[in-house]
């Protein structure tokens, strides 16, 4: 790899020229209204090709003490971290046809989580695995989210293949009345939601999309019975077949190598490039993550986030180009690092960023033998701009013949789809296979979408509130008006790259939350005023991040060109420091959004 080197004043100034010419080439003025959701004549796109026909049951009506809404790793750690509280009935609703959530969808070819295994699957103490590599491919971590399910008993009265339609509060029983599409109508005392962030996929709005002839489908829900093979490989349906493949985040990073080894010919459609930076996959024993000491996870867990969050940690237990490059993260995630000369702290942050991605776009040229090809894979924009991706593969993967990338920048994506192909810049690329690697709407789920209407006290709906007066919550998890609904996610809280992470010390608290009000005979309900101090403490130290943002390539972290508005959205000072905040609060403060309530029924 070649040395990196910090970059000259001119240097940086020609950097930025370059930026901003090559987010024009990409930016379009329908920003994210480019994308379509996979429902209504699209909705084959988001069919589950893995659980069959759903299979026939009555409908059910009885009660349960929480309904959690979502079966992936938020609603798995909410159902196992209220068994541990003593919750007897939960009853997790998920729409796939088993727990897993993304990783229940998510079973491409070449599939791998980016996060090193050991921290990113959680509850490793509580159930004594050890992944067996550092970065686990899907099927483990799949393994791993039922293997939890299992020891906690939430298959007793979990739903699936079935989806929440509406939650209503009814103020005479004090119970949330949960509706689906299987025509179930059941109460529950609380409801805790925790429909995830990567659930919903999404398609290009491409003219003509639904005009192709051949065959086509979204990478969440691969299918094995056109490709034939498996997520390790062995493609053999592609054998001849002339594949195009449209995405090249996280996804198609992983996708295109394994489709380069057994296609005929696959054609990569490229609007932006990704960074691709060192994977180095490997086997592991519980020696080397010291997995013989009890506790061993949750430190390790700890140490990640710490380093990820700006904070000093000591010893760097994982040491990968996550936490490498974990300073270049601020823009991303809020942290102590803004402190002291904002004016120093900028020049030395974008002369690290520099230098970091001069080091990134010399690997492609070191890698790539092709001269135009490789000037195509170069990442031209700030470390932050878009999610890191990581691969030994992706790149080798333009040196075979059968592998061709059709540059999509300036005509700002692609032109049309016709009933045998794909036309950018004027050229046809006939095709027999189809596949979208597009991802999913990241950050919204099915409230925040309007798809799953919550209405509370008075008959409020949830999102028309917070239409007219903007998001309120304590710590992003209850609001007034709403009682005994508790919302797990990224809102007016703290995120980090390990989101399973977050959801875990979420499930905490939120079985937390239940616990105090069954003990006290409370409901769960803040007052106004406290969520005006939470705002007021997200809003006093919120970074100011929009001009960084406003500059980046366009992505879903600026709303695909349009910008990420500074406000009271995260908690600015990083997820450690917040988790820490939780946990004091539950210790002294967590009577303050407890108040009387009805006698049960």
């Amino acid at each position: 790899m070649t040395t990196s080197h910090a970059p000259a004043p001119d240097e940086l100034a020609e950097l930025r020229q370059r930026y901003r010419l090559e987010r024009e080439r990409r930016v379009r003025p329908d920003g994210a209204l480019q994308y379509r959701d996979t429902d209504a004549e699209f909705g084959y796109y988001a069919a589950d090709p893995y659980a069959g026909e759903p299979a026939e049951r009555e409908p059910l009506d009885d009660t349960v003490d929480v309904a959690v809404v979502g079966g992936g790793f938020g609603g798995i750690l909410a159902g196992a971290r209220l068994r541990q509280e003593g919750v007897r009935r939960v009853r997790v609703v998920e729409k796939g046809g088993d727990f897993g959530g993304t990783w229940y969808w998510n079973r491409y070819p070449g599939i791998h989580c980016d996060i090193e295994a050991h921290v990113y699957l959680p509850m490793l103490d509580e159930t004594g695995y050890v992944p067996e590599w550092k970065y686990a491919p899907g099927e483990e971590i799949r393994r791993h989210a039922v293997r939890v399910a299992q020891q906690y008993d939430l298959y007793t009265d979990a739903l699936f293949s079935t989806a929440v339609t509406s939650l209503t509060w009814d103020e005479t029983t004090g119970t949330w009345l949960v509706a689906t599409d299987r025509g179930d109508a059941f109460r529950a005392t609380y409801v805790v939601t925790a429909t995830g962030t990567l659930s919903e996929p999404k398609l290009p709005g491409i003219p003509g999309i639904e005009e192709f002839k051949g065959h086509t489908f979204h990478t969440s829900r691969w299918d094995y019975g056109y490709t034939g093979g498996t997520a390790d490989g062995g493609l053999t349906g592609l054998a001849e077949k002339r594949v195009g493949v449209v995405g090249t985040g996280a996804t198609g990073i992983q996708v295109i190598p394994m489709l380069a080894e057994d296609a005929g010919h696959v054609y990569v459609f490229q609007r932006t490039p990704s960074t691709v930076d060192v994977r180095d996959n490997r086997r592991t024993t519980a020696g080397d993550v010291g997995a013989d000491r009890d506790g061993w996870a949750r430190e390790r867990r700890d140490n990640y986030l710490r380093i990820v969050s700006g904070e000093s940690a000591g010893q760097d237990l994982v040491a990968d180009r996550w936490t490498m490059s974990a300073g270049l993260l601020e823009k991303l995630l809020p942290s102590f690092r803004r402190q002291g000369d904002r004016t120093a702290f900028e020049a030395a942050y974008e002369a690290a960023d520099a230098a970091k991605m001069n080091e990134l776009r010399a690997r492609v040229e070191e890698t790539v033998t092709d001269p135009a090809t490789a000037e195509r894979l170069k990442p031209w924009y700030r470390y932050a701009c878009k999610r890191p991706t990581f691969s030994d593969k992706y790149y080798p993967a333009f040196n075979r013949g059968n592998v061709t990338l059709v540059d999509t920048a300036d005509t700002h994506g692609i032109e049309r789809v016709t009933e045998n192909g794909v036309v950018v810049g004027g050229t046809t690329y006939e095709l027999d296979c189809l596949i979208f690697a597009t991802g999913f709407s990241v950050g919204t789920s099915g409230i925040h979408s309007g798809k799953l209407p919550v209405h509370g006290r008075d008959g409020t709906q949830l999102l028309h509130a917070w239409a007219r007066q903007g998001p309120r919550s304590v710590h992003g998890f209850t609001s007034n008006g709403f009682p005994n609904l508790i919302q797990m996610g990224s809102l007016q809280n703290a995120s980090s790259v390990n989101f399973t992470h977050i959801l875990d010390e979420q499930a905490v608290h939120a079985a937390a939350l239940v616990a105090a009000a069954e003990a006290e005979g409370a409901v769960i309900e803040p007052p106004r005023e406290a969520e005006d101090a939470w705002i007021a403490v997200l809003a006093e130290d919120a970074p100011d991040h929009e001009w960084f943002h406003a500059e980046c390539t366009p992505g879903y972290y600026n709303r695909e060109g349009r910008g990420r508005p500074n406000g009271p959205i995260a908690y600015p000072h990083g997820a450690f420091a917040f988790h820490a905040l939780l946990k004091r609060w539950r210790t002294e403060s967590i009577g303050e959004i407890l108040r009387a309530g009805a006698p049960r029924q």
